[in-house]
């Protein structure tokens, strides 16, 4: 299937969460991927296109991951990677799946239930595995109010084309909830083009 790199350092030195792509055990199981002998294929998007895709097979209480993977400009190589699920039982009935993190860390296993694993380098682990950060620790008011505008638009659809002021509804999502994200998107939208302005404005103010 397709490959990652070892990730990405931002300025700051750590790797950001939003800089690797993440196994999300509630979409996979949304999906029906941790279903018992479920198998196929699992993509990564941005803006339409391809970016990443993994190999996945289920079986009663392990998802087995097959992928690719580097380091720098070294050649590509085979991973396989089998990560241990757990079933909560709900307090209304039912059950949540979590991931148990395959990592290991200066020789401790972590084995943290975990929502999500995130592929930061050779593996898919947890964020505390890899020392990941958030981006925003790393922003100032004017990213934050950006991120929070591509958080609203993926909401109203999980692959959006990020310069549309608000994506369209995708097929199959209740009008009514369409209508809800789509004015959270816009607003959140609206917020972040205001900041721009009034740097702009600042920054004009300053030359004069």
């Amino acid at each position: 299937m397709g490959g990652f790199g070892s990730g990405r350092p931002s300025l700051s030195g750590r790797t950001k969460v939003e800089d690797t792509e993440a196994l999300d055990v509630n979409r996979l199981h949304g999906e029906g991927c941790l279903d018992p002998g479920s198998r196929g294929g699992w993509q990564w998007l941005r803006n339409g296109e391809v970016i990443s895709s993994i190999g996945y097979r289920a079986s009663e209480s392990t998802l087995h991951l097959s992928y690719r993977t580097r380091r720098g400009d070294e050649d590509w190589f085979p991973v396989e990677e089998s990560v241990r699920i757990v079933r909560v039982p709900c307090n209304f009935g039912g059950s949540r799946p979590y991931f148990i993190c395959p990592g290991v860390v200066n020789g401790v296993v972590c084995c943290r239930r975990v929502g999500k694993l995130y592929s930061g380098g050779r593996h898919f682990l947890c964020r505390h595995c890899y020392n990941l950060t958030y981006a925003s620790r790393c922003e100032d008011e004017l990213g934050r109010a950006w991120r929070r505008a591509h958080k609203a638009k993926r909401r109203v659809n999980p692959d959006p084309n990020l310069d549309e002021v608000v994506p369209p509804r995708p097929k199959g999502m209740w009008r009514r909830t369409y209508e809800r994200r789509r004015q959270r998107a816009f607003e959140a939208e609206w917020e972040a083009t205001e900041l721009v302005d009034a740097k702009i404005n600042n920054m004009a103010s300053l030359l004069r």
